[in-house]
């Protein structure tokens, strides 16, 4: 297939929900073609594909495809290529949000190794080689389509990259390296000019926090953030937004803190 999409594409991993729904309906607004993601949705949800629809119009089928994989899975992640190649034969972003916390929380003691394994394998193994692949595309492409192509690459990590949470962590392990992630690619990347970023949200309303509601509910109320509120999903999406429509365009490597000034040290 030699035939380019007419129009920009970005890959938003763990995609179904959330963040990185927020992050999709952004991208499809400024008018991103989008490959959705999920690792156990076997099917979009009709809503989800109404609001895909009311921002694409009529033809909107031709903007987007769902691909369920599993990002820790190299046959997965090469699906995730390959479906996207024959779809639109290109790729102009990447958002490495897929992620997920230990099925159980337990003290750092009694940490079994199956849930590092699986918690490590999805939150840091999958990103790392899926953008392994998928920056190898984007140098292609660089050559092919020349001054017309200017590609990102986004990781979502979390405040837990550099916060201790002793009842997790491999989640915290798994955000840490994140970090160095982004570091490494934007720095071999810078190359070929092709800028890696990170945004590390704080405490975002999301199903995966549903379970610690009342609890963050009263530590916000208490002053844990200094904006003393919820994130929400759209908080996220937003700085992708102003990442990809090159509103930081002397930045590669740079972590934003979406947090509600969480990361601010205060005495």
């Amino acid at each position: 297939m030699s035939n380019f999409s007419e129009y920009k594409v970005a890959c938003v991993t763990g995609s179904t929900h959330g963040i990185g729904k927020a992050i999709v309906l952004e991208l499809a607004k400024i008018g991103f073609s989008v490959v959705i993601n999920g690792a156990t949705t076997k099917r979009l949800p009709k809503n989800y594909i109404s609001e895909l629809k009311e921002i694409y119009g009529e033809r909107f089928e031709e903007r987007y495809i769902f691909i369920q994989s599993d990002v820790s899975k190299k046959e997965d992640r090469n699906k995730i290529i390959n479906i996207n190649r024959d779809t639109f034969n290109r790729i102009d972003v990447l958002v490495n949000n897929a992620g997920v916390a230990p099925k159980e929380r337990q003290d750092i003691l009694e940490t079994t190794e199956d849930s590092y394994d699986r918690v490590l394998a999805i939150n840091l193994k999958g990103p790392y080689f899926l953008t392994q692949l998928i920056a190898k595309w984007m140098i292609e492409l660089k050559n092919v389509l020349q001054e017309k192509y200017q590609p990102y690459i986004i990781n979502i990590s979390s405040l837990s990259r550099f916060t201790v949470s002793r009842n997790r962590g491999e989640y915290c392990i798994s955000k840490a390296g994140m970090t160095m992630m982004t570091k490494l690619f934007a720095e071999r990347l810078s190359d070929y000019e092709i800028p890696v970023f990170e945004i590390s949200p704080g405490i975002i309303d999301t199903p995966m926090t549903e379970k610690v509601h009342k609890k963050y509910d009263k530590l916000i109320n208490e002053g844990l953030t200094p904006i003393k509120r919820w994130g929400k999903p759209l908080d996220i999406a937003k700085p992708v937004i102003a990442i990809v429509s090159g509103l930081l365009p002397f930045s590669t490597g740079t972590v934003l803190d979406i947090d509600g000034g969480f990361h601010i040290r205060r005495l």
